[in-house]
């Protein structure tokens, strides 16, 4: 598995707040969660992460 990147994220309280309480009722950490809500844009926009072959 490829080493996860480390992103220093700087948010607005409010939107922190509201993402806390997201994670909190899908039973996620608020970093998965904001990983969940990147996935979504992603494949909304048309720009999902192409699966990269493990050989």
């Amino acid at each position: 598995m490829a080493e996860r990147k480390h992103v220093l994220v700087r948010l607005d309280p409010a939107v922190h707040d509201a993402l806390a309480k997201w994670a909190a009722d899908e039973l996620r950490s608020v970093n998965a969660q904001i990983e969940y809500a990147l996935r979504l844009a992603l494949k909304q926009a048309g720009r999902e992460p192409r699966p990269k072959d493990d050989k």
